[in-house]
């Protein structure tokens, strides 16, 4: 029996992670969040309130729940929000994840970091795990920093890296690119989408179970966990509206820089997922396949 501390359970891959995990006997979960359990699943794993800016709260948890394995998805990911409050975002991003490591040295657990694309500039996507970080952003700082105290931990470790994570989220307040276009096109709303930034966007599904061949394996280093097709936000559009029957005659496309967002965002990033596919038989759905998935998964109104 694996015990998994997971952390950022509220969180769209929490969420998944936390479904996947505990209904496989395998694995013991323990679910961490800001505030009460915001998942429809309340059951067949134990949840834990913390608030990971609090030292001796995370210390204790870890020393008390002795886990084997530590998941550290919780993050402060919103790119302008970051760029916003810096000091929040480092304080979340960065000395979250010092002191969750240094209780995972303490307990001897395994720990797996979940960082972003955005640690790349997106002048040469897509990206290979070797390839060198310079991020445009805060929100790309904050994680490139955590990566450093992650890499010098005296446990093993590992780096999940991944990009545009879209799925169903139990919170009805999360968005993604799907459910976006949908109801705007079904109230004939127009629709301005970006057309010069091209990402490698990731089904939450493939990204969880990615994670898990992670913690199995105990696999050490970086991986980049995404899924294949290089998109811009235009295509991802059109896709949806097509599969939709949707009126694509209300898409306006335009440049990032019509947008005035506090963070920059870097034009091209994307991966390249060799290394997962060879050492983790990562296989990922194609964005066709995630849409009708994701599609399926919507709440009837």
């Amino acid at each position: 029996m694996m015990k998994v501390l997971i952390t950022g359970s509220n969180g769209l891959l929490g969420q998944y992670l936390v479904e996947l995990l505990s209904s496989l006997p395998a694995y013991e979960v323990i679910a961490t969040g800001r505030g009460a359990n915001r998942l429809r699943m309340q059951k067949g794993y134990q949840y834990e309130s913390v608030n990971l800016a609090d030292e001796s709260a995370v210390k204790r948890l870890i020393e008390r729940t002795a886990p084997d394995v530590i998941i550290h998805a919780g993050a402060m990911t919103q790119a302008d929000d970051c760029e916003r409050s810096k000091d929040a975002c480092w304080m979340v991003n960065v000395t979250a994840t010092r002191y969750l490591l240094q209780g995972a040295e303490k307990a001897g657990a395994f720990f797996l970091f979940l960082s972003t694309d955005f640690v790349f500039d997106g002048l040469s996507g897509p990206y290979k795990e070797e390839d060198a970080v310079n991020p445009v952003n805060y929100y790309g700082a904050s994680k490139v920093a955590a990566e450093r105290i992650v890499k010098q931990a005296k446990v093993p470790w590992a780096i999940a890296r991944t990009v545009l994570v879209y799925g169903v989220a139990d919170d009805p307040r999360r968005s993604n690119i799907i459910t976006w276009v949908k109801s705007n096109l079904e109230q004939k709303k127009k629709l301005k989408v970006v057309n010069d930034q091209w990402r490698t966007p990731t089904l939450v599904q493939d990204l969880a179970e990615g994670c898990k061949r992670i913690i199995d394996k105990k696999a050490e280093g970086i991986f980049h966990l995404s899924g294949k097709d290089m998109l811009t936000p235009y295509d991802m559009a059109m896709q949806v509206a097509n599969y939709l029957n949707l009126d694509t005659k209300l898409f306006e496309k335009v440049d990032a820089s019509s947008f005035k967002q506090p963070a920059q965002r870097p034009a091209k990033t994307g991966f390249v997922i060799d290394k997962a596919e060879r050492e983790l038989g990562f296989a990922p759905r194609s964005f066709e396949e995630g849409l009708k998935l994701v599609i399926e998964q919507l709440p009837e109104k």
